[in-house]
C-alpha cells in the first residue's frame, strides 16, 4: 500500500504539473515532506491526505488504492453540458432517497 500510495502522489503531481515544492505550499507542509511521501519513507497524516487527495482532485481511497479508478477524470471527460443533466439526475435520485426515507 505504501509504495501504491507514493507511485499515486508522484505521478497525479506530475500529471498536474506541479512541483514538489507548489504542492507543500498547497498543502501546509516543508517541501522536503512531499519528498517523503513519494519516496515511501514517511506516511502522510490524515489531514494532509485529506488536503492531498483536494489537490489531486481524487478520491483518498484512490490514493491508498483501495479504490482503482478515479471518478474525477470520468467527470473532467465531460462537457459542461453533460455535468449539468448529472447534476440534474442525481438532484431526481436524491429527491427519492429522501422520500423514500420519510416513509
Amino acid at each position: 500500500m505504501i509504495k501504491l500510495l507514493s507511485e499515486r502522489l508522484r505521478n497525479l503531481r506530475i500529471e498536474k504539473g506541479l512541483s514538489q515544492k507548489q504542492v507543500a505550499t498547497l498543502i501546509g507542509v516543508n517541501p522536503s515532506t512531499i519528498s517523503t511521501y513519494e519516496s515511501t519513507a514517511r506516511l502522510p497524516s490524515y489531514p494532509s491526505l485529506i488536503r492531498l487527495a483536494k489537490v489531486y482532485g481524487v478520491s483518498i481511497d484512490y490514493l491508498l488504492g483501495t479504490e482503482g479508478s478515479r471518478p474525477a477524470d470520468l467527470l473532467n471527460r465531460l462537457s459542461g453540458e453533460e455535468r449539468k443533466i448529472i447534476s440534474e439526475i442525481a438532484e431526481v435520485l436524491l429527491r427519492h432517497v429522501d422520500r423514500s426515507r420519510s416513509r
